[in-house]
């Protein structure tokens, strides 16, 4: 084997283990982060079935409390509106994940509906014969475990979209994610209505 033949042979083994090492860390990386980016999705959906299940509750708990206090009208009105705007962007897609706003909007919808929520079960402090209510009294029960999942669903969320976010802001992943499109996601932040559930315990 002439000696330009076993150069040529070196400088190939060369690339060709440079072009592997390339290859494993910028796949290594690339699909460390799309792991990640499936594991807020995933979370996300979560988080809409607890919310989901807090929105279909509402007409049941509402129909009962209508039985003792027809004239709350606006009591009503005001949860109706708040449902309906909920139900509104409840349906959005993970892409939302992506827009700030969209994400504001739907934490926004959410917070409102737990604000019309607490003033509902306040109105009801007014009617110990609706407290005593047997359907009351489970879609009482129904309601404080959905406010506790949303806390928990919430909370998952943010810690893998925290775990998420900084893997893609250290370096040489940076260079990575923003090759290939992926960006930060929203966390959900704590407000006046939503930092604490509806009080639903009559004791």
């Amino acid at each position: 084997m002439s000696k330009g033949i076993k150069t040529l042979l070196i400088v190939v083994a060369v690339i060709v283990v440079i072009g592997m090492g390339l290859y494993s860390f910028f796949g290594g990386n690339y699909n460390k982060i799309v792991i990640l980016d499936e594991s807020v999705k995933s979370q996300w959906g979560q988080v809409q079935n607890v919310y989901q299940r807090r929105l279909d509750l509402i007409p049941n708990l509402v129909a009962t409390v209508k039985g003792y206090a027809m004239h709350e009208s606006e009591v009503f009105t005001q949860i109706a509106e708040a449902r309906s705007k909920a139900g509104g962007v409840m349906q959005v897609s993970d892409e939302v994940l992506n827009n700030p706003e969209s994400f504001k909007k739907f934490q926004q919808a959410q917070s409102e509906l737990s604000g019309a929520l607490q003033r509902l079960l306040v109105v009801t402090e007014n009617y110990p014969v609706l407290k005593a209510d047997a359907n009351f009294l489970a879609l009482q029960d129904q309601l404080e475990g959905t406010e506790n999942r949303i806390a928990v669903e919430r909370k998952s969320y943010n810690d893998i979209v925290k775990s998420y976010n900084v893997f893609i802001k250290q370096f040489p992943q940076s260079i990575i994610a923003n090759m290939n499109g992926f960006r930060t996601k929203e966390y959900f932040t704590a407000d006046e209505a939503a930092s604490k559930a509806p009080t639903v315990s009559f004791q």
